[in-house]
């Protein structure tokens, strides 16, 4: 089949990746977001859609915006029958949508209706959830709300971390996708309308997120570091006030009336702080302008004392 690929960050690779691996498609094009830049230096940084894109050999565009006139006659210029859609990070105009013979698809990393919107992963983590998956929807001028041509569930277990959940789910959506066009060009895919009722929205994320409340529930917490792992990470602040990330923890059957936030124990390996309800085991930690270090090194170096109160 004849398809332009649109996509930006590292889970629409695997999409790329398994459409070029597959030998069985004609990838006419790829689009991706323009380069921006990154760090002290402000250098450009491609996107990773498009270093592997490059690397294989294929056309890439980055326009500013799909929509205008200019890139809506390149893309009638090359005649894609499909139009496959991964994380792009930009909406497509009607005429866009309709434009190939079969459309546009979309791999989305959640179970729609649930966590439409930009950060999907993240916030099945953050919400608890025990299972999310990857859904491959028909495109519509919604925000994700095109009807459903096939799913696959994958589970969260208790200790998962956004970083690994990505790439379960990375791989898991580019195996499906391939599943689905297979359908798609075999006239045989059928379409699922989503329940809007059912519907709930993962939003951008707010910096403000990151700091650790320790006046919610353990697990509440707990899920909030394992959703920010790798990124963006959580943070709580030490007495003298110094910011400490949190990458790592694990549920207790610990209870304590500390005050929130209060290191309770510390052992050999990890420390012990207390919240709203329950207590988190800290297990790997990152203190400010140093690197990331299991919870006994930090220790080592007297990082935190029973009796300390994180804020």
């Amino acid at each position: 089949m004849r398809i332009v690929f649109m996509g930006t960050p590292d889970f629409a690779v695997g999409s790329l990746q398994a459409l070029c691996e597959s030998g069985k498609h004609e990838i006419l094009a790829v689009v991706t977001q323009p380069d921006r830049p990154k760090g002290r230096g402000n250098k450009l940084l491609q996107t990773p859609v498009k270093e592997y894109a490059l690397a294989q050999g294929l056309t890439v565009y980055q326009p500013q915006k799909v929509k205008t006139p200019e890139f809506v006659e390149l893309l009638h210029e090359l005649q894609p029958e499909l139009i496959v859609v991964a994380a792009f990070g930009q909406f497509l105009s009607k005429e866009i949508l309709e434009l190939p013979k079969y459309g546009c698809i979309n791999v989305h990393a959640s179970l729609l209706p649930k966590y439409r919107g930009a950060a999907p992963i993240q916030y099945a983590i953050i919400k608890g959830e025990k299972e999310s998956g990857v859904t491959i929807m028909q495109m519509d001028i919604g925000m994700d709300t095109g009807a459903m041509l096939d799913k696959v569930v994958v589970p969260i277990e208790e200790n998962t971390t956004m970083g690994e959940l990505h790439y379960a789910l990375r791989e898991q959506g580019a195996a499906l996708l391939l599943q689905v066009i297979d359908k798609i060009a075999a006239g045989t895919a059928v379409a699922e309308p989503q329940d809007n009722e059912q519907a709930t929205y993962a939003t951008l994320l707010d910096r403000s997120m990151e700091h650790i409340d320790w006046s919610k529930t353990a697990q509440e917490v707990h899920n909030l570091i394992r959703g920010f792992n790798p990124a963006p990470s959580t943070f709580t602040k030490l007495p003298n006030g110094k910011g400490l990330k949190i990458w790592g923890s694990k549920m207790t059957d610990k209870n304590s009336a500390a005050a929130a936030g209060t290191v309770i124990e510390t052992g050999k390996h990890s420390f012990f702080v207390a919240c709203g309800e329950g207590v988190l085991e800290i297990t790997e930690v990152q203190p400010e302008s140093k690197k990331r270090m299991p919870a006994q090194v930090f220790l080592n170096g007297r990082g935190v004392q029973e009796g300390d109160l994180l804020a």
